[in-house]
């Protein structure tokens, strides 16, 4: 069998060259490109996609892993061999029922829709891009349509980026975790936050991007097989295992947005860089789930990144980058600032304790749009009316509203959102297991050094790649299922110590 499992994984890895090098056009469409190619740019990139898509669901990759099905059963399940063929067979079985054609509509609209969205949202112009938003509703029902027998329109989307999940499984978690979280919103912002002016000052755009560039270097970001830029939407893309780059958003009077989206963007692509280097090129070489990932993100933006043990041993450096903002500032003027919890517009800006809220949000829209219980002319005055509802706030524009995302004009709608609530659960549920491994972590990091923290998810999270599915992962490497108290452990404990609760 030996023969039939390296053609498989030679037409694998044909595929994968398709799918990397449209990631690289896309990638470059967010960076570099000019405006005017844009057009083209989505046209080339659904040529790649349509052709990846045909070569994976081709009758010999078909037949290759019907082949393999006893080589398979004669292996363990952990086996590097049988994963590749299991991960490999769930993913054929799924394609097989999208349609070539669809693929390539769908991709090329994306990127239309992204250029659309790219001077939308400056311009406060929902309606300029509520067209494209409609077709993209209209694709990610169509999309749904592929896999009869759902239980809820958004199952197959939210299936494809967390694999399992559902939205009967999502709506009574996040209840749940709205219940528990709203009294502690409720209680911290009762009082007057947190002072961060520290961190509105001028700040020049070189120097910020050099200090976070040091601090993912010593965290473990590997920037021989890593590059940073910037975006107007920080994102982490991958060609290889070899290549994985980040990018970020620099604002030269809020010295928080480019750090901690850098040390965000870090964690995921620490994530992809750790992955087994045998898995080049097939299924195995990516996050287990979306949520999986997320939690890789989260645990080195928040729980390390914006820890006083972290800043201990940081600050004095930062403040000799910046000496005229910050020399005069004490550590926990600036402790408190980044981590100040306040009603706010924006996700990618919200503090821990009251992002979740954003999260469920956009979870409601986007099965409220799939159900058809909302349409997408109404989008933007539901998401103000909500936004009060739920956080206190009104939004004053779109662009800080319904607009401010770029996930729903650059993809499908569903199955977006869910991973970042489910990656917070996860970040401090993995965290909680590092630390019975190696209780001296904390103290390395007041010492800025990482390597047991860093070894520890290298073996546990990032070498298997998708071998195993999130929900086996989290009980191999937890000894139990996904749970909200460790996330909600820490949140109390950190906050505690920063508000009344």
């Amino acid at each position: 069998m030996d023969d039939k499992l390296t053609a498989l994984q030679v037409l694998l890895h044909e595929v994968d060259d398709l799918n990397m090098a449209a990631a690289l056009l896309s990638w470059d469409q967010t960076t570099y490109m000019p405006p005017g190619g844009a057009e083209a740019r989505g046209r080339q990139i659904a040529t790649l996609a349509r052709l990846a898509h045909e070569k994976f669901t081709s009758e010999a990759i078909g037949r290759l892993l019907d082949d393999l099905r006893p080589y398979e059963s004669s292996q363990s399940y952990a086996s590097d061999e049988a994963s590749l063929i299991r991960v490999t067979r769930r993913e054929y079985e799924r394609a097989v029922k999208v349609p070539a054609e669809y693929v390539a509509r769908a991709t090329a609209h994306a990127a239309a829709a992204y250029q659309v969205w790219t001077t939308a949202r400056p311009a406060n112009d929902f309606a300029a891009v509520r067209p494209c938003l409609e077709q993209t509703l209209d694709l990610s029902r169509e999309y749904s349509s592929f896999f009869p027998g759902y239980r809820h329109i958004a199952d197959p989307l939210i299936d494809a980026s967390d694999y399992g999940m559902k939205a009967a499984m999502l709506r009574p978690l996040f209840a749940e975790l709205r219940q528990q979280l709203l009294p502690i919103v409720q209680a911290i912002t009762a009082h007057p936050p947190a002072d961060d002016a520290c961190l509105k000052q001028p700040f020049p755009e070189a120097q910020q991007l050099a200090f976070g560039a040091d601090i993912i270097r010593q965290y473990g970001y590997d920037f021989e097989r890593g590059r940073q830029d910037k975006t107007l939407h920080p994102f982490m893309t991958k060609f290889s295992l070899g290549d994985v780059r980040i990018t970020t958003r620099v604002k030269e009077h809020d010295l928080s947005e480019a750090l901690f989206s850098t040390l965000h963007e870090a964690g995921h692509a620490m994530y992809e860089q750790g992955i087994n280097r045998a898995y080049e090129g097939t299924p195995l070489a990516t996050g287990a789930s979306a949520g999986v990932h997320e939690s890789q993100s989260r645990l080195w933006e928040n729980i390390v990144g914006r820890s006083l043990g972290f800043w201990q041993h940081y600050y004095p450096k930062l403040q000799a980058a910046f000496p005229q903002q910050l020399g005069a500032v004490p550590l926990d003027t600036f402790y408190r600032a980044i981590n100040k919890v306040q009603r706010s517009l924006i996700r990618t800006d919200a503090d821990e304790v009251t992002y979740n809220l954003h999260v469920m949000l956009r979870l409601d829209f986007e099965l409220d749009m799939l159900e058809g219980t909302l349409a997408v002319r109404n989008l933007a005055e539901a998401w103000r009316e909500r936004f009060a509802a739920d956080l206190g706030i009104t939004p004053p524009d779109d662009r800080d509203g319904a607009l401010q995302d770029v996930h729903w004009f650059s993809g499908l709608i569903g199955g977006a959102f869910q991973g970042y609530t489910l990656g917070n659960l996860l970040s401090a549920q993995f965290y909680s297991a590092a630390l019975a491994a190696h209780p001296s972590i904390p103290s390395e990091i007041e010492h800025g050094q990482f390597g047991a923290l860093h070894g520890w998810l290298a073996e546990n999270i990032y070498a298997p790649g998708s071998k195993f599915t999130a929900p086996e992962l989290i009980e191999r490497v937890t000894g139990g299922p996904m749970r909200i108290e460790p996330y909600l452990d820490y949140l109390r404990a950190k906050y505690s110590a920063l508000y009344p609760l």
